[in-house]
């Protein structure tokens, strides 16, 4: 495969995955391969070719590799690609308004509270959210930087399938409840 290759549209495939990366940081690969309508083969190949050259990151996040400009601050990106999930995206909006007990979030998502505390390990774990317990052992989640996570949370606009697989995970959430 030549990164000469030049789809419809007039430019080089490998430029349309690095300005792609670039534009809609931490976009798992499945994503980008959907939305660049590209083969998995070509599409490994192109990011492993733009990692080689520094062009493009890939970290591994909860099990899905997303893709990064490089320029991008480490921390940055593990919060960009927790935001790509739509109920940790929207647990940490909920935050956003101060500091919350897990079951009134649980709620305010319309999550059930395992599903909830799924996604907080991570967003605890990336130093996104802190659990605070008080003198009778009552736990409030908080944002530890509620400024760090408005603007990560600008930078993203999660694809309709991944709300779309997420929104089913509620919903097999509260057939089981």
């Amino acid at each position: 495969m030549s990164d000469r290759a030049t789809p419809a549209g007039g430019r080089p495939t490998r430029e349309r995955v690095a300005d792609y990366v670039v534009a809609n940081p931490g976009l798992h690969f499945n994503e980008l391969v959907r939305r660049l309508d590209l083969a998995p083969g070509q599409a490994q190949y192109h990011l492993r070719r733009l990692a080689r050259a520094d062009r493009v990151v890939g970290e591994e996040v909860s099990g899905r590799t997303h893709y990064f400009d490089p320029a991008l601050d480490p921390l940055e990106r593990r919060r960009i690609a927790l935001f790509r999930r739509e109920t940790a995206r929207d647990a940490v909006v909920e935050l956003l308004d101060g500091p919350a007990p897990p079951d009134a979030v649980a709620e305010a998502v319309g999550v059930a509270r395992s599903t909830l505390e799924h996604h907080l390990d991570g967003l605890v774990d990336a130093g996104v959210v802190e659990k605070r317990r008080d003198n009778r052992g009552r736990v409030t989640l908080a944002l530890t930087d509620p400024e760090a996570t408005a603007r990560s949370l600008r930078r993203i606009e999660p694809s309709l399938p991944d709300r779309l697989l997420d929104r089913f995970t509620r919903l097999v959430d509260a057939l089981l409840e």
